[in-house]
Parts: structure tokens; sequence; C-alpha cells
């Protein structure tokens, strides 16, 4: 049977990750608060975060922000984890169904 975590970002039990995602204490605390699911949902907002921003994940001060932007989206703290002005959830491209 898999791990559960009380997932910060589905408000629900679900399945916990097996490893923590990212380097660190930030890392840690989202290894513990954060399912695969949720996880799943950040990368998705992360990938719009790099476009809108064209960030380079090369560059440290980029990284810093994506932290900062991983700590708003997880957990609520600072100015930053909101979806870019204009977002839509879900691709809204108008794809096949």
């Amino acid at each position: 049977m898999s791990n559960t975590v009380q997932c910060v970002v589905l408000k629900t039990e679900s399945e916990a990750m097996d490893v923590p995602p990212h380097p660190g204490d930030l890392g840690q605390r989202i290894f513990e608060n954060v399912s695969k699911d949720g996880w799943k949902q950040w990368l998705e907002r992360l990938t719009t975060i790099i476009n809108e921003n064209a960030l380079n994940t090369a560059d440290m001060k980029n990284l810093e922000l994506i932290e900062k932007h991983m700590t708003g989206f997880f957990f609520g703290e600072g100015d930053f984890g909101q979806a870019p002005a204009g977002f839509q959830a879900g691709g809204g491209g108008g794809g096949k169904k």
C-alpha cells in the first residue's frame, strides 16, 4: 500500500511522492505536505510561470523566483504563487475531445 499525505493543494488525503521533489528544506516541506497529483498541478503552473516570465532555469535569480512561486502556490506565503493574469487552467485552447 502506498503512503499518503494530507495534500495542501488538493485539500484531501492523497498518494504521497516517493522522494522530495526539490532540494533543501523547501523540498522536504513539499514532500511532507503535497501529493503526487498536487505536484503535477504545480508542474503545470510552473510551465506557465516559466513561459510567461521568459525564465531561464539555469539562472540562479530565476530559480530563486521559482522557489518564491512554489512557496506561494503550495503554502500561500508571500506575494507569489497566484496564476498569471488571464491564465485559464486546463489549457482552454479548444483542443479535440
